[in-house]
């Protein structure tokens, strides 16, 4: 999939989608953000570029940083938060009293995703991996799982909606889990089992009235808004495992892709 944006080879020399720092310069015909300006954003429809010193976007992927929200806690939010809202929000059409079910909920988008669904008055359970229970419980779940030591799929449990991250398990394992006109929403997961929910994910919506599909990401500056937002109201609050300075971002991915990081990496240009 990396090859289509890029054949001989990659298309964006530097990556890193989530930004969070203060406008240098502006553009003649920039109308939202002046000099001086704390912002922060998802950059990923922008040309990425985000693990840098500097880097130059459009203004329409920024939004204005909240005072109390810290540059860690911005550079922390955009993405994830972003897919945690329209998974809950807009195609999980979430509610209070529901039985929300978040799989691989130790990242990211998953605790953000937790702390929004206990928000609206949601039951949530969670589910990742042992060491992560602890905090996963602190964030509120009602019901936390190890993926390693038990199936949720097979415990005769079903659920009103489930925000699937990690997509590890096939669609039917997933729809024997959800409720009567329940939903579920993956958010990612193997190309194979994209593939499959994309194919067999409009069939089973229509033959059993469960609701399964896929969320298309949408960076927007209303999402963000509505995540600072939530952020100054004490809803939600960024979980950070981990810093590291920019001359160890090879390491940081090492960490991230060791499967254990709890919530998100944060990359500071200054130690």
């Amino acid at each position: 999939m990396v090859r289509l944006g890029g054949i001989l080879k990659p298309k964006y020399s530097i990556l890193g989608a989530d930004i969070a720092g203060i406008v240098e310069a502006v553009g003649r015909e920039v109308k939202q953000f002046q000099p001086g300006d704390e912002v922060f954003g998802d950059i990923s429809g922008s040309g990425w570029g985000g693990f840098a010193e500097f880097v130059s976007v459009r203004e329409d992927v920024l939004s204005h940083k909240p005072p109390p929200m810290s540059f860690d806690q911005a550079a922390a939010l955009p993405q994830a938060g972003v897919l945690a809202l329209q998974g809950l929000r807009d195609k999980g059409k979430i509610q209070k009293g529901q039985k929300i079910l978040v799989n691989g909920a130790g990242g990211g988008v998953g605790t953000i995703a937790i702390q929004y669904a206990k928000s609206i008055g949601a039951k949530v359970a969670a589910v990742d991996i042992g060491l992560k229970l602890d905090m996963l419980t602190s964030l509120g779940a009602d019901e936390v799982i190890d993926y390693t030591m038990k199936d949720f799929t097979k415990n005769g449990q079903q659920y009103d909606l489930i925000l699937d991250i990690v997509g590890n398990r096939s669609i039917f394992d997933y729809k024997r889990a959800i409720s009567p006109s329940g939903a579920y929403v993956m958010v990612g997961g193997s190309m194979s089992r994209i593939f499959q929910v994309m194919c067999l994910g409009p069939w089973i919506s229509m033959t059993e009235k469960k609701n399964m599909g896929i969320l298309v990401h949408k960076p927007n500056q209303h999402d963000q808004k509505e995540l600072g937002r939530l952020v100054e109201a004490g809803a939600i609050t960024p979980i950070i495992d981990k810093y590291y300075p920019l001359r160890d971002l090879a390491e940081a991915l090492q960490h991230l892709g060791d499967g254990h990081v709890k919530g998100k990496v944060v990359i500071r240009v200054v130690d």
